[in-house]
C-alpha cells in the first residue's frame, strides 16, 4: 500500500502547508485560485489547535503522504512565548530548534519556513526592501499600510473576488523573493532579526520557474 501511495504522489505532485493563522491559509487559497497553471496541487492546513508541538505534530504526520510539507511560522510568536517561559523550563525557541533538527533529520520532505515577525513582513517585502527589525505584526502591519492603505486582516479583504491579496501583490512578487533571499536564512545564533524564508516555497522545483516572471 506504501509503495502505490509513494507512486501515485510522484506522478502528481501534493504541497501541503501548515500554517498557525487565517491570513496563511486565506493567502495560499488565493494563491491557488489565481495561479491554476501550476501543476502541483496546494492544501493549505491550519491545526484544530495551534501549539508548537501540535503544528510539528501534524507537519510529522503529513509528510508521509506528501510530495512536501511546508511549515510556515510566525517567529515573533515563539519569541513572545519564549519571554512567558519559567526559569528552567524548555523555551519555545528551544523546542523548536528540537522540532527543526528531528525533522531535518527524519523527514527530507520538509522545509520549514520562518517569517519574522509574521506573514505581513512578506507582504511588505514586496512594496520595500527593508532588514528593519519589527518586534511584533501589528508594528510590521503599520508600515504595510504606508503601501496598501486599506489593508485590513479580515477573509474579506484577502479573497475579495478580481481585487484580493494575491492580485494585488502578483505584479511585485519576483521583488519580494529577491528582497526575502537578501535578508538570508533564518540563524539559530541570532534568531532576534528581520526575516523572511517565503522564496523557499516560490522556488520549489516543482514549479518549475513558474515565479520568474
Amino acid at each position: 500500500m506504501r509503495k502505490s501511495r509513494e507512486t501515485k504522489i510522484k506522478a502528481n505532485p501534493n504541497f501541503a502547508i501548515v500554517v498557525d493563522g487565517d491570513t496563511e491559509v486565506w493567502y495560499f487559497q488565493m494563491l491557488k485560485r489565481n495561479e491554476r497553471k501550476i501543476n502541483v496541487n496546494i492544501e493549505p492546513k491550519i491545526p484544530q489547535k495551534k501549539s508548537l508541538i501540535e503544528q510539528f505534530d501534524l507537519v510529522r504526520f503529513l509528510s508521509e503522504d506528501y510530495t512536501t510539507v511546508f511549515w510556515i511560522l510566525d517567529f515573533d510568536t515563539i519569541i513572545k512565548k519564549t519571554r512567558e517561559a519559567k526559569k528552567g523550563e524548555e523555551t519555545a525557541i528551544q523546542a523548536f530548534l528540537r522540532y527543526r533538527n528531528e525533522l531535518k533529520n527524519k523527514n527530507k520532505n520538509v522545509i520549514i519556513i520562518v517569517n519574522n515577525p509574521c506573514l505581513e513582513f512578506w507582504i511588505l517585502l514586496h512594496f520595500e526592501k527593508t532588514s528593519k527589525y519589527f518586534d511584533n505584526c501589528k508594528s510590521a502591519e503599520k508600515q504595510l499600510k504606508k503601501h496598501l492603505k486599506d489593508y485590513e486582516k479580515s477573509k474579506k479583504y484577502y479573497t475579495k473576488q478580481d481585487n484580493d491579496i494575491y492580485l494585488k501583490l502578483r505584479p511585485h512578487l519576483s521583488t519580494a523573493i529577491k528582497n526575502a533571499v537578501f535578508l538570508g536564512s533564518f540563524n539559530v545564533e541570532n534568531p532576534n532579526r528581520a526575516m523572511c524564508e517565503m522564496e523557499l516555497f516560490y522556488n520549489a522545483k516543482e514549479f518549475d520557474n513558474h515565479f520568474e516572471n
